[in-house]
């Protein structure tokens, strides 16, 4: 049975003024009888996926209609509570216009033509054209991708046994940056310890709109308990700015001057930490003479913040520290140079000596490190399912081309090299795609190259929960079964102390779907691969992790999350006692009652590196964190900026009807007093235009933006009517912002210049 897109949306409807739609198409839920939910269990603990983070829950059903989600109360950090994105699982579950059928392409590459396939043709058809591919161009011609987390593993498992090293996460289009500068100055990630905290900096990571439940309430702990202090420097008068001591309306792309400035105080005024640096810092020498230059006068300047008020917020951060920190954030004002960004903001914690210590950053202790500190086996270990006589690939990823970004081949990759690849054959043509739960179409920049480089591919395959932007232009979609569906493998959730959790069933598969470690798994089968995936079930692979420790398992399906001991902190004394007295052969404290000697650091000096010889190498000219100037608009244009909501998860969730009920467009935040030249009043139809795009959207005028700023929540104007309740509603971030790739990490930028008129 053929489907279009008229059909769908007679079928679907396109209102979001309730969320019981009801449609008759095949291939959506809607096609099937809405039958009673069948419960796994009376209640069940699994993981939420509603968003990135992951939270603990606890579901269960009720009277065989409705799902209650709830935060699982053994989770102490998140609080036992969901957000309103979590609260909606049941919506999405239910949702009518949800895939619950394989679809096949019939017509042109986008143009919404789609045939109802059963899951063994869907298997064929992608085993023929892959492999055909294959042949004739060779593995490395397909590129395989995935939203970074639950099971991209499998897809790129699939991707080396079929012999391609082009595999990518998002990393590039959101987290990347801060995680590779952590990378090459600590030798690894490190956590923050927001509760904890006396005095916090923020450069726009608005943990009260986009919400991380445990680092969300870690930041209320500060702030109501705690009686922290916050300062936020962005843009925007964002929620986390209305709830900050002092807001600071900073220039776009700017933030980098402030980092420098602040480090300029600390070492310049003798504030820093000597016997931290002294112990644990390399390159300080080469970093000190680097931000002489950058005086609070000089950042005045540039980024438009009181130098007074720079010098005074650097002699407060001193005085509350070491239990203090700068929030290195997640997704803040991007310029191009996004690595010397979060290097700077990590250097001022450096100079801080607020490492391991009570409100400042911290290394997670994962079991094996956590147990030889604890000196027995106070948490399981897992083990690591794997396959011997995996292929040797010896072809070059697509972004292996450029030295400078090294740190990203096994940390995701550079996302928009496919682009470079399709369009231009650099460094060679791709002839296909795979895409796992991931939405280049919304997340990545300069969204027609995006459409361009999918007509260019032979063949395109994607698994989702719905006819996204990206799905629209495959050949062949892949339902995926909802979190609540499906059961995933043991995750390690460590912070303080070692923790796992499980994703389990909460209710029985509705409709033809599949978890997609099954989908990844069967596909291995179809191409010839079997060999590669001997796992039969997940709790085969979930056995192996616990090492076939079946009683472990039952206990960790049991109880959801499980954290293990009490928290530690090597270098706080407080820490240190409590755990000596939790465990009794734990290791012996060194004189100051910390485990500060143990300290180590997996980079080439075995220190903390504010100047990186390795980056050095990689990208000459980089070794030391600099300031670099930056052109993001021209002078007749106003700075685009997004920024993430409470009720959303950038582009994946604007069509759950709950939460499009919430909220189903992103009016551009315009100043008055830019609005008012340009006779623009709230509710008025605006257009926003450059050489990369045009949009058209509603203005909200508010004093809560800067006069040379305009700003909309991403995830919104959705192109295909596919997404019925998301179609057309609002501005597409993406369609304004030009496709560029920053130095080292890899990153799009994501501030970008627009002229706006009255529509």
């Amino acid at each position: 049975m053929k489907l279009d897109r008229r059909s769908f949306l007679k079928g679907a409807g396109a209102s979001t003024a309730g969320c019981a739609l009801v449609a008759t198409l095949p291939g959506t839920l809607a096609a099937f009888e809405q039958q009673s939910l069948k419960p796994v269990g009376s209640e069940v603990n699994s993981i939420c996926e509603m968003c990135s983070t992951r939270c603990p829950i606890s579901a269960r059903v009720i009277n065989g209609k409705n799902v209650s989600i709830l935060g699982n109360a053994a989770a102490k950090s998140f609080g036992g509570a969901v957000c309103a994105r979590g609260g909606a699982g049941h919506s999405l579950l239910y949702d009518p216009q949800r895939l619950v059928k394989p679809l096949k392409r019939v017509g042109e590459r986008g143009e919404g033509q789609w045939q109802e396939i059963e899951w063994h043709e869907a298997y064929q058809l992608i085993a023929e054209k892959l492999n055909g591919i294959k042949q004739k161009y060779g593995a490395e011609s397909v590129a395989f991708s995935s939203k970074s987390g639950s099971q991209h593993k499998y897809l790129f498992h699939l991707a080396h046994a079929f012999g391609s090293p082009n595999t990518f996460t998002h990393a590039s289009t959101c987290p990347g940056a801060y995680k590779y500068a952590a990378s090459a100055m600590y030798g690894g990630g490190v956590k923050r310890d927001l509760g904890g905290a006396k005095y916090i900096i923020n450069f726009g990571h608005n943990l009260y709109e986009g919400i991380n439940m445990s680092e969300t309430r870690g930041l209320m702990k500060a702030q109501t308990k705690g009686k922290a202090k916050l300062v936020v420097f962005e843009p925007r008068f964002s929620i986390v700015a209305d709830k900050a001591d002092k807001w600071y309306p900073i220039k776009p792309g700017t933030d980098i001057a402030v980092a420098l400035s602040l480090c300029h105080v600390l070492i310049n005024d003798n504030l820093y930490d000597h016997d931290f640096v002294e112990k644990y810092v390399a390159g300080f020498d080469e970093f000190a003479d680097e931000v002489k230059q950058y005086t609070p006068e000089w950042a005045e300047r540039i980024c438009e913040v009181p130098a007074a008020d720079i010098r005074r917020i650097a002699h407060e951060l001193a005085a509350a520290a070491p239990h203090a920190l700068v929030d290195y954030g997640h997704r803040t004002t991007f310029t191009p140079e996004e690595f010397e960004l979060r290097r700077a903001l990590y250097a001022a914690n450096v100079l801080i000596g607020n490492l391991e210590r009570k409100g400042g950053l911290f290394f997670a202790k994962k079991a094996k490190t956590y147990n030889q500190f604890a000196g027995d086996d106070a948490a399981p270990t897992l083990g690591k399912p794997g396959v011997d006589g995996m292929p040797t690939i010896t072809a070059k990823r697509i972004d292996q081309v450029d030295q400078q970004f090294a740190m990203t081949w096994s940390k995701g990759g550079v996302y928009q090299s496919i682009l470079d690849a399709a369009l231009e054959s650099k460094p060679y043509q791709l002839k296909g795609w795979v895409i796992s739960r991931s939405n280049p179409m919304q997340t990545m920049t300069d969204r027609a190259r995006v459409v361009e480089a999918m007509k260019q591919m032979e063949f395109v395959v994607c698994c989702d929960l719905y006819v996204s932007e990206s799905a629209a232009y495959a050949d062949v979609i892949l339902p995926e079964s909802t979190y609540l569906e499906r059961d995933e493998e043991i995750f390690d959730k460590s912070s303080k102390s070692p923790a796992y959790y499980v994703r389990q069933r909460v209710v029985e598969t509705i409709g033809d779907t599949r978890p997609s470690w099954q989908i990844w798994q069967q596909i291995g089968h179809a191409l010839g691969l079997g060999k590669f995936f001997p796992w039969e079930t997940m709790e085969s692979l979930q056995l192996v992790q616990t090492k076939k420790d079946a009683k472990l398992l039952q206990e960790i399906k049991r109880q959801g999350y499980i954290s293990y001991g009490v928290p530690l902190l090597l270098r706080e004394p407080s820490y240190v006692a409590k755990f000596q007295a939790t465990h009794s052969k734990a290791r012996v404290a060194d004189e100051d009652g910390s485990y500060a000697s143990a300290l180590k650091f997996k980079t080439p000096s075995g220190k903390i590196e504010l100047s990186s010889t390795k980056i050095e190498t990689m990208a000459p000219g980089r070794g030391v964190i600099r300031y670099r100037e930056v052109t993001l608009k021209q002078p007749n244009q106003l700075f685009f900026i997004q920024g993430k909501v409470a009720v959303h998860t950038n582009g994946a969730t604007h069509n759950v009807p709950y939460l499009a009920n919430l909220m189903n467009d992103n009016a551009v935040w315009i100043n008055p007093i830019t609005a008012g030249h340009m006779g623009i009043k709230s509710g008025d139809k605006i257009r926003l235009y450059n050489d990369t795009g045009e949009e058209h959207g509603v203005a909200l005028v508010t004093p809560g933006i800067r006069p040379d700023t305009v700003f909309a929540y991403m995830g919104f104007g959705s192109k295909n009517k596919e997404l019925a309740r998301a179609y057309g509603r609002g501005v597409h971030c993406g369609n304004l912002l030009p496709h560029v790739i920053s130095p080292v990490t890899g990153m799009s930028l994501h501030t970008a210049g627009v002229s706006v008129a009255k529509a």
